[in-house]
């Protein structure tokens, strides 16, 4: 008989299943719906900052009856919102996932993509792609595709998994404002519905439909979003219950048209050409994906058999909101205890429909958010500010680059944050290396006000750079196809406000503490009450719930599944 220092096999392998034991998935104990939450731009503090104005049932559900991990940090560079969902729902790194930002510049194609477009997959309500003239989204900056799909992310997703193992029986659907936020949660093996803000209707592509439900038809026939017009956002509670009652005007906030910085903000008619997209900048957003949310529940009859379900929902209106008021004003206050009333609402749903002990239910985010630089100045960070991206390929010191390499065109073809992008076909031409070019352009990038780190992709892939955190979090961003030519890092509490053409009070996507901050709350299924503080990643979530049913985790997964929520 085999022999490991002296332990025999049957004994060690009679010790190791009483140590795993409790890890086990049995099938009896298996939850009929898994349901994931993802509130963009839900910086880890934000809930219990806010905990004065939030109800019962919602995120007092989550941090009071469920298990909450109050030190959770993504280990990626780049915190956009398709990179932190697709890492939520792979369980790893864009290196692996590939999902490097919300567009990138494809050198095949010669243009900027945006990350889920797919031309193969047309949507099938006609018209009900994105508007350019009023949608502050990146697809603004790259080509109009009209299609969508999940095609571009490189490895598979926990529902992909859940789809697989249960040979196709699981029913696996996610919805979010967002298109980024629902294909990239469906996976390959789902169903995803986004919001249009051209029709004011959920709508999706025939990579997941030929044809609509008959329940999303009689849905979007209702006209819900219409129900919002001419009436304003207003306050849940009386002003003195919030921390910035008395901070509602600031003048650093964005005055988007129409909308006002101060309550209450109007919607406008229905017929307005911005009317939909104010309804994302306030907890109208979230309110409309929670009502299509649950007559989704509804009608497809999640969780009502024997086999496990999963349902995404992402709600978006966090993140827009602190795009234009920052995270700390009257507006994100007052939105975070909007949002608690929709978890309740969701929440009290699913236990008349599933039930909360036959639910298992996680909450996460895509990534944190900043700081708006005047709410800084306030509290005396004097060097906090906007750059002057323009001036990247203008000042001086790139013109003696210029000179120095006999190069009198454009050096820097493009800055898509976080990468610049540089004349590769004009480099060749000059019969100049580029390595040598990438390092000559980052000694003069690090000598400008706010410029703290700039790395190039080929010493990256050399490999022989230090073993800091900000390179680990650069090099876990990086893939050789999509990734641009140098990553540039802004220092702490500096931003870019310009997202075409419109100034936006704050912008997240580095890898500062305040970006990468996100909670981690399990709840439902039987799971005591619990804080835990030691480090984790949200690359342990996919993991999680993989090991919870008994699945393989995806195939990219880097992360550890959490043994307090498996012991139980």
């Amino acid at each position: 008989m085999l022999a490991i220092k002296g332990i025999g096999f049957l004994t060690l392998v009679s010790v190791c299943l009483s140590i795993c034991a409790p890890l086990v998935a049995h099938a009896g104990d298996q939850p009929k719906l898994i349901v994931q939450i993802t509130v963009d731009a839900l910086r880890g503090d934000l809930p219990s900052r806010y905990k004065n104005v939030l109800g019962e049932g919602g995120f007092r559900y989550l941090m009071d009856r469920g298990i909450h991990y109050d030190n959770a940090h993504f280990r990626h560079a780049n915190t956009e919102t398709i990179v932190g969902h697709v890492s939520l729902a792979t369980g790893t790194v864009p290196a692996a996932h590939g999902m490097v930002g919300n567009v990138w510049f494809d050198r095949e194609q010669g243009r900027l993509v945006y990350n889920i477009e797919d031309a193969n997959y047309r949507l099938l309500t006609s018209g009900a792609d994105v508007d350019e003239e009023t949608e502050i989204d990146p697809t603004q900056r790259a080509a109009k595709v009209d299609g969508r799909s999940p095609n571009n992310i490189l490895t598979s997703t926990f529902s992909d998994e859940l789809a697989v193992h249960f040979s196709g029986k699981s029913k696996i659907f996610a919805v979010s404002v967002k298109d980024r936020g629902a294909v990239s949660m469906a996976g390959h093996a789902g169903k995803a519905f986004w919001f249009s803000k051209q029709n004011g209707e959920f709508v999706t592509s025939n990579y997941y439909y030929e044809k609509y439900p008959d329940w999303v038809k009689q849905w979007n026939a209702g006209k819900p979003a219409q129900a919002y017009a001419g009436k304003s956002w207003e306050l849940l509670h009386s002003a003195k219950q919030y921390q910035f009652g008395d901070a509602d005007d600031r003048e650093y906030e964005t005055d988007f048209p129409g909308f006002g910085r101060t309550f209450p903000h109007p919607y406008g008619k229905a017929d307005d050409k911005y009317f939909t997209t104010r309804l994302t900048l306030s907890p109208a957003g979230d309110e409309l994906t929670l009502d299509f949310t649950n007559t989704l529940l509804e009608k497809e009859q999640l969780g009502q058999d024997d086999t496990p379900d999963y349902l995404s929902i992402s709600f978006s209106s966090t993140d827009y909101i602190g795009h234009i008021f920052g995270a700390s004003s009257l507006e994100s206050e007052d939105n975070i205890a909007h949002l608690d009333r929709t978890l309740a609402k969701l929440f009290a749903t699913i236990d008349e429909r599933v039930g909360l002990e036959n639910t298992l239910i996680v909450l996460s985010a895509d990534h944190g958010q900043p700081e708006v630089p005047g709410h800084l100045h306030e509290h005396g960070f004097v060097n906090s500010f906007y750059f002057d991206v323009e001036a990247l390929d203008k000042t001086p010191a790139i013109t003696a680059l210029k000179q120095r390499f006999g190069i009198g065109e454009k050096l820097i073809e493009a800055y898509f944050p976080p990468y610049l992008y540089l004349d590769r076909k004009l480099i060749r031409e000059k019969k100049l290396e580029l390595a040598e070019v990438e390092e000559a352009i980052i000694n003069e990038l690090k000598k400008f006000k706010g410029v703290a780190y700039a790395v190039s992709s080929s010493a990256l892939q050399l490999g022989n750079l230090p073993d800091t955190r900000m390179v680990g979090s650069i090099r876990r961003n990086f893939h050789a196809k999509r990734s641009g030519d140098i990553y540039l890092v802004f220092s702490p509490n500096v931003f870019i406000n310009d997202f075409d053409g419109l100034k936006v009070a704050s912008t997240h996507g580095s890898p500062w503490r305040y970006d990468t901050f996100v909670p981690v709350m399990f709840a439902g299924g039987g799971l005591p009450a619990a804080t835990v503080s030691r480090p984790v990643t949200p690359y342990d979530i996919a993991p999680t719930l993989a090991a919870s049913l008994g699945v393989k985790p995806p195939s990219g997964s880097i992360g550890k599944p959490l043994i307090e929520v498996l012991k139980q």
